[in-house]
């Protein structure tokens, strides 16, 4: 099975799995993060996948919005392209392939350093960490990245040294429902594919705001589990941006990723 049906799998079927343990999961998983539900800088990758990430994966910086940004993903040229899902060890790799929800907020923040400078930054969802990459390239004073798969922790160790930055704290922590943290800024895309998810995406947002006064930006390309949702009165567009030839063919036509601000009502519902 060629990669391009494997992607397809991870963008119907197995988002509800994902969805799944994010609404379940209390704490890091194991693999060789055992117990290990926060990682900073100074710390060292487990050798062996190291090697596995740097043999199976490849670095670029192409056909995305970004060309400012180097991350390792999977791409026609690897070998799982082309090998079959259940072959890849680590569970399934969402944080290779680089959204383009993810992809709008990294090249929005890249344009607009005002965004994040001097300011603490969440980027929930993480993925391949690019938006975290570059609010760190923008001056901002503090990142956190929060990604439930420990491989993808790992993989934005690895994005980090390509893009010659030190690593930012990783949290694989499930954070959604638990205590708000107090950000200056939280960013997030391409979450929004589960009902259930963003609901409790939409709660807790809304609290960080009330109690924080977080702001809060999402990128997602206007998917229609996104726009269907209540969430979506409360959004406003701040940019929409067309995107590469490549990252259209990735993601079956999609021609256009949008960042919206996320500006709820002054009434919160706490039940």
């Amino acid at each position: 099975m060629a990669f391009r049906g494997w992607r397809w799998l991870l963008l119907l079927g197995r988002q509800n799995t994902l969805a799944e343990v994010w609404r379940s999961r209390r704490a890091g998983p194991s693999l060789c993060w055992k117990r290990r539900c926060h990682w900073s800088a100074g710390k060292s990758l487990d050798p062996e996948v190291r090697a596995f990430l740097e043999e199976n994966t490849e670095v670029t910086n192409s056909g995305h919005l970004t060309p400012e940004i180097r991350l390792r993903l999977l791409t026609p040229r690897c070998r799982f392209w082309r090998e079959k899902p259940d072959l890849w060890p680590y569970g399934d790799p969402f944080w290779a392939i680089y959204w383009p929800g993810g992809q709008a907020l990294s090249r929005y923040i890249l344009d607009n350093p005002r965004v994040v400078k001097g300011r603490s930054v969440l980027d929930l969802g993480s993925g391949c960490g690019a938006t975290a990459i570059a609010a760190v390239m923008s001056g901002a004073a503090q990142v956190l990245a929060n990604d439930i798969d420990p491989i993808a922790g790992m993989a934005m160790i690895l994005n980090c040294e390509l893009n010659h930055l030190n690593p930012f704290p990783i949290t694989i922590k499930n954070i959604i429902n638990s205590e708000a943290g107090n950000w200056d800024l939280i960013v997030l895309g391409d979450m929004f594919y589960d009902e259930q998810l963003a609901d409790g995406l939409h709660h807790w947002l809304q609290k960080s705001i009330r109690i924080h006064q977080t702001e809060v930006l999402i990128g997602d390309p206007g998917r229609h589990q996104f726009l269907s949702h209540s969430i979506r009165s409360q959004l406003h567009k701040v940019i929409e941006y067309s995107l590469p030839e490549y990252t259209r063919q990735e993601n079956y036509g999609l021609t256009s990723s949008i960042v919206w601000s996320y500006q709820p009502s002054n009434s919160f519902d706490d039940s």
